[in-house]
């Protein structure tokens, strides 16, 4: 579904991420990691490399705005082109307390990585897709981002932001053929999640509890529908807002 297509990943050393990198490889993408983690990251592009697929790694914090050109820059440099995004890294925090009781620095931190975070990346790859004339971008954001989930406040305020960006950026450029769309992720055994159950074991049945779907997806789940509105087989979609949450937007 994406061979010959030069696909850049953030938050790609777990998780959805990490499942999107090796799905992608595996439909033909070459792949450009970015997360912070070098060791996972450069481990990770081995086995894809191993393989037979084609992996590259930059290191860095979408939160910062150099990290992520020269994310970019790189995909560019390693594989001669961007043909598309997945911008997927994200941050909740651990601390399940109400707004009045959290500590401003995880407010600060959950705005800086998932909205200034997807800014960053919209920023730094819609001019280069501009130059080529096309492009996908698949923002993920949350159940969050349309419901009060339960979630600190400060992540549902962030996710329906990262929708609103989309929504607006898809209107912007769906005339150069830029295409930009949001994923509605349900509760997902992702690393973050699965820190937040063995801090409050009390989570695993109320994260699944409002979904048709009484269980959580697994990455590559999540993975799969990334990889569809990456690919030229969603080439009708672009502002729009994909659940993939086992039925709680619907319920």
């Amino acid at each position: 579904m994406l061979a010959g297509k030069a696909v850049m990943i953030t938050g790609a050393s777990s998780g959805i991420g990490e499942a999107a990198a090796r799905l992608f490889a595996a439909e033909g993408a070459a792949v450009l990691l970015m997360a912070r983690r070098e060791d996972t990251l450069k481990q990770l592009a081995q086995e894809i490399n191993d393989s037979g697929g084609r992996a590259a790694v930059s290191v860095g914090d979408v939160a910062n705005a150099e990290d992520v050109r020269r994310a970019v820059d790189a995909t560019r440099e390693h594989f001669g082109a961007l043909d598309a995004a997945f911008n997927n890294a994200g941050y909740a925090g651990s601390q399940m307390l109400p707004l009045h009781e959290l500590d401003q620095d995880v407010f600060e931190r959950t705005m800086d990585v998932n909205v200034r975070g997807t800014w960053n990346c919209l920023r730094s790859q819609i001019p280069v897709m501009l130059e080529a004339g096309k492009g996908a971008i698949v923002n993920t954001a949350s159940t969050a981002a349309m419901v009060a989930t339960g979630a600190p406040v400060p992540y549902v305020a962030a996710k329906h932001a990262v929708l609103g960006m989309t929504r607006a950026a898809a209107a912007e450029y769906a005339a150069h053929d830029i295409r930009i769309n949001t994923l509605v992720v349900g509760t997902t055994r992702t690393e973050m999640i699965s820190h937040a159950v063995e801090a409050h074991p009390e989570l695993e049945q109320a994260f699944v509890a409002r979904q048709m779907q009484k269980r959580m997806a697994d990455p590559v789940e999540i993975a799969q529908a990334a990889l569809w509105l990456c690919s030229d087989r969603a080439s009708f979609s672009t502002g729009t807002a994909l659940a993939v949450d086992g039925g709680l937007t619907s319920n």
